[in-house]
């Protein structure tokens, strides 16, 4: 269980950057890295400092994930903004530091029930801002979706978070060939072009009746 008691200040300077520096170990030593001792040494204080701050190490994951919420609901709101929101969208699924703490955060969710619920809703909120950019430009731009928003959506940011992932583990295979793909999408789109891919579709081959004529010459002939 999470404890809804503090012993420090949610807004001190000191608790403040413990969360900085959780969610730094985060990144470079995966979750398992982070603990009271690996915490204090980061920031070069006593043990029990982060216990002053924090009850539990759930709390301390709780406050990296709604520490990296806001800072996310700001981006997001900045690409609302954008002359190109889905390019910026999708520029910003891309970070691979954003994917790999995602990933530590849904493995360590996966075992924590507390911090399942937390990740849970950070992980909610975003999909529906990015929802929410996604329908409002289509709006502004008279524009009828045929997919639902929010399943463009789930399809552009997974593809986005896929390949950050990978890129970080040394995997490019058909990466330059996807994200060229997916640029030539998005530029027709703010330019209002049919997509590349409706261009590639090839037409089905007209049957041919030159075997019918073949079987009616023959039978003139007989």
């Amino acid at each position: 269980m999470v404890s809804e008691r503090r012993r420090g200040g949610e807004s001190s300077a000191m608790r403040t950057a413990l969360v900085e520096a959780a969610e730094q170990l985060i990144r470079e030593e995966g979750y398992p890295g982070v603990t009271a001792r690996t915490l204090a040494e980061k920031v070069n204080l006593k043990r029990q400092i982060v216990h002053y701050y924090f009850h539990t190490m759930d709390d301390v994951f709780i406050a990296v994930i709604r520490q990296n919420a806001e800072k996310l609901r700001a981006k997001l709101e900045k690409a609302a903004l954008s002359e190109e929101p889905l390019r910026a969208l999708q520029v910003l699924n891309r970070d691979p530091e954003q994917a790999i703490l995602s990933m530590e955060l849904a493995a360590l969710a996966n075992r924590r029930p507390a911090v399942r619920a937390e990740v849970g809703r950070a992980a909610k909120e975003a999909r529906e801002l990015q929802t929410r950019v996604l329908s409002e430009h289509l709006k502004q731009r008279g524009i009828t979706p045929g997919m639902k928003p929010i399943v463009a959506t789930v399809l552009l940011t997974s593809l986005a978070q896929v390949l950050a992932l990978e890129a970080a583990i040394d995997i490019s295979s058909g990466h330059a060939d996807t994200l060229e793909f997916v640029d030539a999408c998005l530029r027709a789109f703010a330019e209002g072009r049919e997509p590349p891919f409706s261009n590639t579709v090839e037409s089905k081959p007209k049957p041919s009746h030159r075997g019918k004529k073949s079987s009616k010459a023959a039978r003139r002939g007989q």
